[in-house]
């Protein structure tokens, strides 16, 4: 029998949640004998369709809730991770009618999809992640953006920096679910070493470089809001803390990038702010309004590619939002980072 796993693609917990989940079903449930990966990205209007599902049975992690009959098996954080409030109802009904046999999981207070998946499968199938601490714990990290400063975020010093920073700027089809094994069945720092993984990194540790060189050349901040326009460069898979790193005194950023198949507003908050959290915007009420959507401190609105004009419309709509908070003077202002 095959298992397909979906997952959500160019996203380290996003791999994680996926070889931590393949694992998990290995040894505790073992109804598969093949597992097959495809990642899913956020699309203009992207949701899911039955054509998603070629498995005998199918998996998501850490991506959008999908109703389809074919979907066997669901984990996810994030607050918005439901399309329409009609699949939120259709889950929530699910679920009263799977009661403790349920297996779609949802739990937005998780840092990361990772961590949920640990949880749900120790608690209630006794998984053991004895030896996962160090991938669980750098998951949380990634995903919760909870670095020490930005400086530790963009120097990208620790093995799983290293690994997150090749899976978010992959283009290889192939790359991610050549990996997802890997991270589940040895240490972090014996899969960075993996010569196709070193093969990918060395460029991208260069082109880590020539993105705070665009970046330092573009980015604005104007009462409290970082903006930035990379679109005619392609340069999507860039870290999201190199904003906070050129203007830490900053609390938001709102920036456009373009890719084969999509325009992306990205918006975010630092996370080394010093404004209260309970007065920060939610992010993901935000998105959601545009058709995008995230967690309450990041999140992202995604267009058909080309699609410039009404890219910049919105992403000036939410940055007059994010400036009428009136937070720029609640941080101590700091010079651009050379």
């Amino acid at each position: 029998m095959k298992l397909r796993v979906l997952f959500h693609n160019n996203c380290f917990d996003g791999a994680c949640s996926a070889s931590l989940f393949t694992r998990f079903h290995r040894e505790c449930i073992g109804t598969a004998s093949e597992y097959d990966y495809q990642g899913l990205q956020h699309q203009a209007g992207g949701g899911l369709n039955d054509a998603d599902f070629t498995g005998d049975e199918n998996a998501i992690v850490d991506f959008k809730y999908s109703a389809s009959p074919k979907l066997t098996w669901w984990f996810d954080h994030h607050v918005s991770a439901f399309m329409t409030e009609e699949l939120r109802r259709s889950f929530e009904h699910e679920q009263k009618v799977a009661g403790a046999s349920t297996q779609k999981f949802f739990d937005p207070a998780y840092v990361s999809c990772t961590g949920l998946i640990a949880d749900v499968a120790r608690e209630k199938y006794g998984f053991s992640t004895g030896g996962l601490e160090d991938l669980l714990h750098w998951a949380d990290v990634i995903d919760g953006a909870r670095f020490e400063s930005a400086e530790a975020a963009v120097s990208l010093a620790a093995p799983a920096m290293r690994l997150a920073t090749v899976i978010e700027s992959t283009n290889d089809p192939t790359f991610i679910p050549r990996l997802i094994p890997l991270l589940t069945s040895q240490p972090l720092v014996a899969t960075l070493q993996e010569v196709f993984v070193q093969e990918a990194l060395q460029p991208r540790l260069a082109k880590q470089q020539a993105d705070i060189t665009l970046l330092r050349s573009r980015v604005n901040a104007d009462q409290g809001v970082i903006t930035f326009d990379i679109s005619d460069q392609p340069t999507e898979g860039y870290s999201k803390f190199i904003p906070y790193y050129l203007l830490p005194e900053a609390v938001y950023a709102v920036g456009i990038s373009q890719s084969s198949f999509r325009v992306k507003i990205s918006v975010g908050t630092s996370p080394w702010t010093t404004v209260p959290k309970e007065r920060l915007a939610d992010i993901s009420k935000i998105c959601e309004r545009f058709g995008g959507g995230g967690h309450p401190r990041v999140g992202a609105i995604s267009l058909p590619a080309g699609d410039l004009a009404e890219a910049r419309r919105i992403a000036a709509v939410v940055t007059d939002e994010l400036k009428a908070l009136g937070q720029w003077n609640e941080t101590p202002e700091r010079t651009l980072a050379r």
